[in-house]
């Protein structure tokens, strides 16, 4: 396609991409001020309270010590947001990662709405739809932010072919900074690859081995600056663990490995409902063969080997993690809305009824779900009256919807998005935060410290792991002694206060601990943990 035949993309589409970015803003931060602080946040959480205690620095700090698996970047946006406040919170922590969100937003409908606003919309749908997507855009999520960087490279690279854009290399080159900056190594490569893909597809050749070559000069120059950086942030042990850790650790396995074919598997859950769709529509796309050219198929090619690119590219380290993908995804929900841009084909038509129907029943099956989910939950789901009106009314409204032929595709889309929404923030949110609670035992552990002032000793809790979730509660200079095994216990003299699980407290053999009767006991991230109290005259 040439560019005279080109759509344009006009000041009305832009515009409709800033009202949808700023609408799906709106969603991503609805509630969530001051949530409790859960699992792998905590660890950003306590970057972003100790850059606000000290300053910032080039990588964040955990007990005053730098970490070696992050630049500082996304705890330097966590710490602007949170200097007006004074304090970290959950809206401050995690808006940087819902900006990034509408910013895909914005771009998925400003790819797709040049050729038609339903498909546009619709492929917002499926990117609000899909699971893994939800989950991180209410979270600390670097990789969120490296999809939106991604996603903003690949739509330079095709609108400047197909939208009359200007090139504006000057942009392509700064995001693979920031995709640097944000993620590291990774978050430069995986941009590169994404517009790469492109031009192999396009056969721009010029373009492909000049934007790859310079993009490879770029990484050297960043992977040297930032092991210069590490090494004035903490010498040449530092440097190492920078290396083992963004390098080494996650080529090699040590920080975890899966089988080749796990995201290609693991998407089908991880990845609902974009991935399993876009799927079954490049499977009709094979099988309706060789069709006249079509810009919107193009696209559609576009981005099925820029995601399996991505998929490809991140299957070959041996540390995975679902989601390290997020940079496919909405080139997904661009490609599983495709059925509704098609006019013919008999298996288009039958993806169109699969996924109407699953969006106008989609209101009534979660209505069933929660209704199953109850009697397992009984106590934190025992007020859900509300809930099952609203999606009561939103059921009603997409059955309706299929009976005014200008609503029935765009209505049950929308009716599904506001009923996954807010199932998502008024029950599962909840839900987790009361099963995986960690402020409740943190703070009780914190006064009666401050009743009897006395050394913390965290015992099998692990820096890194359930000790950080500690931590982030008390949000404080105070650094714990850590013990792992039970004869490291042995050294520890009294008066002083121990945190351990109560499984481990049970396992104990040394009768200092043994004659002790636990001061606290409480559940700390669903499993049950005691605080116990060492005075000065137990004695071995």
């Amino acid at each position: 396609m040439n560019k005279a035949q080109a759509p344009l993309l006009t000041a009305t589409i832009r515009r409709q991409s800033l009202g949808l970015g700023l609408l799906a803003l709106l969603l991503f931060i609805a509630g969530n001020w001051h949530q409790a602080i859960i699992g792998f946040d905590s660890r950003f959480v306590v970057f972003a309270q100790e850059m606000l205690r000290h300053g910032p620095s080039f990588f964040p700090t955990t007990y005053g010590q730098p970490y070696a698996d992050y630049l500082a970047t996304s705890t330097l946006m966590t710490w602007l947001l949170s200097l007006p406040l004074g304090q970290v919170n959950s809206f401050t922590a995690w808006l940087p990662t819902s900006i990034a969100s509408a910013l895909i937003v914005m771009l998925v409908y400003r790819l797709t709405a040049p050729y038609s606003q339903r498909w546009g919309l619709l492929s917002v749908a499926m990117l609000l739809l899909s699971s893994t997507f939800i989950s991180e855009t209410r979270a600390v999520s670097l990789d969120q932010m490296l999809a939106a960087v991604a996603l903003a490279v690949f739509y330079l690279g095709y609108a400047h072919d197909h939208f009359g854009a200007g090139k504006r290399l000057h942009w392509l080159y700064l995001l693979l900074l920031v995709g640097f900056a944000i993620r590291g190594p990774i978050g430069l490569v995986i941009p590169t690859g994404v517009l790469c893909s492109y031009y192999l597809i396009n056969r721009q050749w010029r373009q492909l081995f000049s934007f790859g070559f310079l993009a490879l000069a770029l990484l050297v120059a960043c992977v040297g600056l930032l092991l210069l950086l590490a090494k004035l942030s903490g010498g040449e042990v530092f440097m190492q663990d920078v290396i083992r850790m963004q390098f080494m650790g996650r080529m090699d396995g040590s920080e975890g490995s899966s089988g080749v074919l796990y995201y290609f598997t693991s998407s089908m859950g991880n990845y609902a409902l974009a991935y399993p769709l876009a799927l079954l529509v490049l499977l009709a796309v094979a099988i309706g063969g060789r069709r006249a050219p079509d810009p919107a198929l193009q696209l559609v090619l576009y981005c099925a080997a820029a995601g399996l690119l991505v998929m490809l590219g991140l299957s070959v380290p041996q540390a995975k993690k679902a989601r390290y993908v997020l940079p496919m995804l909405p080139m997904a929900a661009i490609i599983a809305a495709y059925p509704f841009q098609v006019t013919q084909g008999r298996l288009f038509g039958w993806l169109r009824g699969l996924m109407l129907g699953l969006w106008t029943l989609l209101p009534g099956l979660l209505i069933v779900g929660l209704w199953l989910a109850r009697p397992r939950y009984p106590e934190q789901l025992s007020h859900l009256g509300g809930v099952f009106g609203i999606l009561g009314v939103l059921q009603v409204l997409a059955l309706l919807a299929l009976f005014k032929s200008r609503l029935r595709s765009l209505a049950p889309a929308l009716t599904a998005v506001l009923a996954v929404w807010s199932t998502y923030i008024l029950v599962v949110e909840p839900l987790e935060r009361s099963l995986y609670d960690t402020r409740t035992f943190s703070l009780a552990v914190q006064a009666q410290v401050k009743q009897q002032p006395a050394p913390v000793v965290l015992h099998a809790l692990g820096k890194d792991a359930k000790a950080i979730k500690l931590i982030v509660n008390l949000d404080c200079d105070r650094v714990p002694l850590f013990t792992q095994l039970p004869a490291e216990l042995a050294t520890i003299q009294g008066p002083a206060w121990l945190v351990m699980s109560k499984a481990d407290f049970e396992e104990l053999q040394d009768p200092r601990f043994r004659s002790i009767t636990p001061t606290l006991t409480g559940e700390f991230d669903k499993n049950p943990y005691v605080l116990l109290h060492l005075s000065k005259t137990i004695q071995p």
